[in-house]
């Protein structure tokens, strides 16, 4: 069992010269496992304002930020990004965008498997250009 209480503030906000800060949140995470009771105490920042997201409204944020982190292991993992050696932004933001594409196009066309894929088309790129329908069947 796992229980969350969200506390957020503005007026901490106010302390600080910091562009764009509009709320300082405390998430406090209580996991019942075994008979064992685990209390973990988080924090983060926000810059969207309490009308726009109160405590109810981040929560949710909060959890659902997980699944973004989710694809960013995936496409370190079987992309290798972390270990990419391009050092130019610009460079390695157009590969990271290349790797959204291929992501989604192996999505959107129904691939067996992404990984599967992925393996294919590295040692077989004809196949590639066939699923791409650059090449004929």
């Amino acid at each position: 069992m796992v229980r969350r209480e969200l506390l957020v503030s503005s007026r901490l906000a106010e302390n600080y010269d910091w562009p764009g800060l509009a709320q300082v949140c405390q998430l406090t995470r209580t996991t019942k496992q075994a008979g064992k009771e685990t209390v973990e105490v988080v924090h983060a920042i926000t810059s969207l304002p309490r009308q726009i997201a109160d405590a109810a409204t981040l929560l949710p944020f909060w959890r659902g930020h997980w699944r973004v982190e989710t694809l960013h292991y995936f496409r370190d993992v079987h992309f290798g990004e972390d270990h990419c050696r391009v050092r130019d932004p610009t460079g390695g933001h157009a590969l990271a965008c290349f790797r959204n594409v291929a992501l989604n196009l192996l999505r959107r066309n129904q691939a067996n498997g992404v990984i599967d894929a992925l393996r294919q088309f590295t040692f077989r790129p004809a196949s590639l250009l066939k699923f791409l329908r650059i090449l004929k069947q």
